[in-house]
């Protein structure tokens, strides 16, 4: 790092802070620090799932399918990202949860980066645990 310029590399930086690659958590000192957005690239093994949904959300995201299948669940439906590219939008106000289908990339943009909502890894990924997801599923149009 030099100055105000990042280079890195997405897998392997995002492996040293639960894929969080930029947001409000990063040193003030370091060009990745935002207040405005967080990005982060997850990698989901096959099976990976969120352990508690997201309640109280209020920020807006974008998560993106960059590869395998990955599912998201919002109050009344399903949504399954399937093909590269893939992607779902929900704003403040809604409910979320996921899980991976098969090992999966996603990319998340949220926004802003707001303190307060950081998870433990117990509470993060849960793989193995039983799922209840009964709402009706999306695909995304191909």
């Amino acid at each position: 790092m030099t100055g105000s310029v990042y280079v890195g590399n997405a897998g392997r930086d995002a492996a040293l802070d639960r894929g969080w690659l930029l947001g409000h958590f990063k040193d003030t000192s370091d060009p990745r620090h935002a207040e405005g957005v967080e990005i982060k690239w997850g990698v989901h093994p096959q099976g990976d799932e969120r352990a508690r949904w997201v309640t109280g959300e209020e920020r807006t995201a974008l998560l993106i399918l960059v590869s395998g299948r990955f599912r998201v669940e919002l109050p009344g439906r399903s949504v399954l990202l399937a093909q590269q590219g893939d992607y779902v939008v929900w704003g403040p106000g809604v409910d979320h949860s996921w899980f991976a289908e098969e090992e999966s990339v996603v990319l998340t943009v949220r926004w802003p980066s707001v303190p307060g909502y950081k998870v433990t890894d117990e509470d993060d990924s849960a793989a193995g645990h039983g799922r209840s997801f009964k709402a009706p599923t999306d695909t995304v149009p191909s």
